[in-house]
């Protein structure tokens, strides 16, 4: 993890190891976020497969025109 003198406040969840992080953090090759919260971050891969639905679902739309 970075030791960080000005760490960014966000919150991440670590695809690789699955755990929340806070301050100090992974690399970001294995982190999604910022998150404004934990309880937020602790949902990241919810979020994500949302996000990918809706944009999958914008796309056939966009192709049925």
């Amino acid at each position: 993890m970075a030791n960080d003198p000005n760490p960014d406040q966000g919150w991440y969840y670590n695809t690789r190891t699955h755990q929340v992080e806070h301050l100090e953090r992974s690399r970001s090759v294995d982190l999604l976020g910022p998150y404004p919260d934990e309880a937020t971050a602790r949902r990241a891969l919810d979020i994500a497969r949302e996000r990918t639905r809706q944009a999958d679902a914008a796309d056939a739309a966009w192709n049925d025109d």
